[in-house]
């Protein structure tokens, strides 16, 4: 109890939800909404460069005064192979000319790591979010030094017990421990290791037996009956991605949304064949792909998000729905339709009556 009442003091939250920070999805209005009521709105800012991060942020705090935490990839840099993005390209051939388009004639790692982003490393200092939280990986101790002399707390996902020690050792405040039915990318710190595919429930209780720090659990959790779950067992907090992208308040599109509502949420697939990492989709054409490619021949991330996002694109201008990063956890068919203030009253709502 005495790190989860640090941890929600230093957060500044008095309802133990941090809403994930989708790429992609989270929108300031969303994030806004749920600091608003009492929880940690979050912003993914990983596909952003340092302005469009800093507009996103001026456009949260139009919305609220609360508490927002700023979500920054810290991936290992691509590694260039243009022999394996050729015939990657030549493998999704077949699915633009479907949607009677060309495929890309290169591709590009078209995303920034934090490690390297010296813009975003200054905005943030200068803006102050009350947490910034790192995801793929741990930023070098002078980009920490920095966060921390600014006063923002710093959270990092593990999933596993050797990146939950990595994270104590960098004297980060707090570990997100990502089980595998969680939606989204994996924030393994290295794709190419072998999973342990440790459970949200499970890792929560090895972490907080074993690491001292304060654990936030992420993964199928989608309601007051999960939240309270999650904190019997030691965390924290919880953190909830799939839960809030049906919410009036998400940038997911109509596809992605009546997907959400169709029988591929009972089929969420790990996939690495739409971005070249390890996430967990919604059943979808490109999940289906991805079960027939061996990993190997996946260009890496992000560069091969230029080749998934291009042929999203090419299907969405042909009325095809099936090639979107369409990101779910487990929890999916528990997922409700509303805006997003409403649903933290019905969480709010579930957790006191989990736990009275």
């Amino acid at each position: 109890m005495n790190h989860s009442r640090r941890l929600l003091d230093q957060l500044g939250i008095t309802v133990p939800i941090i809403q994930a920070p989708m790429a992609g999805l989270s929108s300031p209005a969303m994030a806004a909404a749920v600091s608003e009521s009492g929880g940690l709105g979050s912003l993914g800012v990983g596909a952003m460069n340092a302005a469009k991060a800093r507009e996103a942020i001026h456009q949260f705090r139009k919305e609220s005064n609360g508490p927002l935490n700023v979500n920054v990839f810290v991936h290992q840099p691509a590694r260039a192979n243009a022999q394996k993005e050729a015939a990657w390209i030549e493998r999704l051939r077949p699915q633009f000319e479907r949607a009677g388009a060309a495929p890309p004639s290169a591709l590009h790692e078209i995303y920034t790591s934090f490690l390297s982003d010296s813009d975003m490393l200054a905005m943030l200092v200068e803006e102050k979010p009350k947490a910034v939280s790192f995801h793929f990986g741990l930023p070098p101790r002078p980009q920490i030094e920095a966060l921390h002399r600014a006063g923002i707390v710093l959270l990092a996902t593990a999933t596993n017990l050797d990146e939950a020690k990595a994270i104590k050792a960098a004297d980060i405040d707090a570990i997100v421990a990502q089980g595998y039915e969680a939606g989204g990318h994996r924030g393994m710190f290295d794709p190419d290791v072998e999973d342990s595919r440790f459970g949200t429930l499970a890792l929560t209780r090895v972490l907080v037996q074993q690491v001292d720090l304060p654990v936030i659990a992420a993964g199928g959790i989608m309601d007051g009956a999960g939240i309270a779950a999650a904190l019997s067992l030691g965390a924290s907090a919880v953190q909830m991605g799939t839960a809030f992208i049906a919410t009036d308040e998400s940038l997911a599109d109509a596809g992605y949304r009546e997907r959400l509502f169709s029988d591929a949420a009972y089929h969420t697939i790990m996939t690495r064949a739409i971005s070249g990492r390890p996430a967990r989709s919604l059943a979808n054409d490109f999940t289906r792909l991805g079960t027939t490619v061996s990993d190997e021949s996946i260009p890496d991330y992000p560069t091969a998000y230029d080749a998934g996002k291009a042929l999203n694109a090419a299907g969405k201008a042909a009325g095809q729905t099936g090639y979107g990063a369409q990101w779910a956890g487990q929890g999916a068919p528990l997922a409700r339709a509303m805006p997003t203030r409403a649903l933290m009253q019905v969480l709010k709502s579930e957790l006191e009556q989990a736990l009275s």
